[in-house]
This record gives structure tokens, C-alpha cells and sequence, in this order.
């Protein structure tokens, strides 16, 4: 459920979105108004994702445009998918390939424009390979990936995908699915971006049926519940997807990888911002 310290943040992500499209300042009154309305009254007994996904609505309409982080997430597509080689060249000449693609996947989180946090690919990948996994469940997670007959890969953010994407391919299972949003919302994965990057090449790629920035199961359509619910494993990629997972679904083999981004979110695993987390569901 939205956390009251979650609204701090949510009005940021409206003021920038509003300031990023130079919606008017009158109309933006308006808007602001109809928000926070949402905030304190429909929004306050859902989950956080759900508020995050009325104010995408919200601008959609106001602006006509369909996909309100289009040119960010062909950037850091491009971005990452650019540095694509020489991280594969890193893993494959890495004494553990699978663990140095999954601390790449790891850093690919950092690309979020939920959040309001500041971040920097250079520094956060040149770090990855040395940098101390605040809590750290992937011997557990090799482990049950390494038995498993299938395994749901839930996707996060453009640019990350590229991460994940080289995660995938290193872990060369036989039957994973890569599950992005039903449609565009914030800068965060649909079928789109997962064509764009190849990701089709190494997973069968889903959609969830819906458009929160997050998988939210009481909402996710029938066909990727099905997918969801008869996974062996789940990879949940990203804090939005933490977000709605965490103490809602009793899938044992599911495995939350994620940079913590923000205090509440430090509050419920124990770490601190910027820690990144491998963290099995119990």
C-alpha cells in the first residue's frame, strides 16, 4: 500500500513530468489538483505503483503523447547496448561468468527515472565487479536456476534490459520468458524496447497485460498469470517490481534484484540507498 512517505516523491515525479512537456502553469495547477486528489483518496489504500500510473495517465492526456520517456529510453538503449561488448567480454573472461553478468545486471538498475535520484553509468559499471552486495542470495538463486524446467524473468527499465539481456544470454537456460508492461509508463520496458535490443534472441518475450510501473498480480492479465504462476523461478528486476511483490506472493523461488534508490525501500530490506540487493522471497 502507498506509504505516505512515497507522496513526497510522487509529487516530484509530477512536477517533473509536467516541467519536462512546459505544460502551462495554469493547466498544471489544475493537474496537480487532480493528483493529489488521487493521492489522498482513491491512491491512499493501493499500491504505490497505481499512483505512478494514474499521473503517466494523467500527462498522456494532457499531452497526447503516448510514450511520455520515448527519447530517454532510446538513449540509454543505445547507451548501453554500445558498451554491450566489452561487458561480454568481461564476463566471458571473468573466472565466474554468471556472477559478473548478474553484478552487470545489477548495476543496469541504477537507469531510473522514478525515483528522484541521481546516477552515473561510469562510475556505477566501472564499480560493479568489486562493489560488496548488500544482501547477497545468489548462490541460493544459481542453484535453483540450474534445476529449474522454466524460469520468468520480470524486466525493469530501458538500458537496463541491455544488463539484463547479457544476464540472460550468459545464464543460456533453455526456457526463460522476459515479461515487460503491458504499455509505455514512465522509462520502464514494453515489447518495444525488448525488439529494439534483441532480447527475443535469448528469451520468449510477454507482456503483463497492464501499465504500472511495477507487477502488480491483481491486476496482470490472465495469460501472463498463467506464465507467473507456473515458473519454477522468478527474476524480479528493479525496485518498482520489488514494489509490488514483496509480501504479496508466497512463490517460493522468487529472487528480488535491485539498487536500492530511495529510504523507504532501505527501510524494508535493512540496507542503505545505493545498496544493491539479491534477495530470495520468504
Amino acid at each position: 500500500m502507498i506509504d505516505v512517505n512515497c507522496v513526497p516523491c510522487l509529487r516530484k515525479q509530477a512536477t517533473r513530468l509536467f516541467e519536462k512537456y512546459k505544460i502551462a502553469k495554469d493547466r498544471q495547477i489544475v493537474l496537480k489538483g487532480v493528483f493529489e486528489d488521487f493521492l489522498q483518496n482513491d491512491g491512499v489504500n493501493q499500491p504505490s505503483p497505481l499512483s505512478a500510473q494514474f499521473l503517466n495517465k494523467l500527462v498522456r492526456e494532457e499531452t497526447g503523447i503516448k510514450d511520455l520517456y520515448f527519447e530517454e529510453k532510446e538513449f540509454y538503449n543505445n547507451v548501453l547496448l554500445e558498451r554491450y561488448e566489452q561487458l561480454k567480454n568481461g564476463v566471458l573472461s571473468s573466472d565466474n561468468p554468471l556472477k559478473t553478468a548478474l553484478r552487470y545486471a545489477l548495476a543496469g538498475n541504477i537507469i531510473d527515472f522514478g525515483p528522484p535520484h541521481e546516477f552515473d553509468l561510469d562510475s556505477t559499471f566501472s564499480e560493479a565487479l568489486d562493489k560488496k552486495i548488500g544482501i547477497d542470495h545468489s548462490d541460493e538463486l544459481f542453484r535453483d536456476l540450474e534445476a529449474a524446467r522454466t524460469v520468468l524473468y520480470l524486466g525493469d527499465n530501458a538500458g537496463e534490459i541491455v544488463t539484463d539481456k547479457l544476464f540472460i544470454e550468459t545464464l543460456n537456460h533453455p526456457n526463460v520468458v522476459f515479461a515487460v508492461r503491458g504499455n509505455p509508463v514512465l522509462n520502464d520496458v514494453t515489447t518495444y524496447e525488448a525488439e529494439a535490443v534483441g532480447m527475443h534472441e535469448f528469451a520468449t518475450v510477454v507482456d503483463n497485460g497492464f501499465d504500472a510501473p511495477s507487477t502488480l498480480t491483481d491486476y496482470c492479465s490472465e495469460e501472463f498469470m498463467e506464465i507467473f504462476n507456473k515458473a519454477d523461478v522468478i527474476i524480479s528486476k528493479g525496485q518498482g517490481n520489488f514494489e509490488g511483490l514483496y509480501g504479496q506472493v508466497d512463490h517460493k523461488k522468487l529472487y528480488f534484484l535491485f539498487m536500492v534508490k530511495c529510504d523507504e525501500i532501505a527501510k524494508a530490506t535493512g540496507r542503505l540507498k545505493n545498496e544493491a540487493v539479491v534477495l530470495k522471497n520468504e
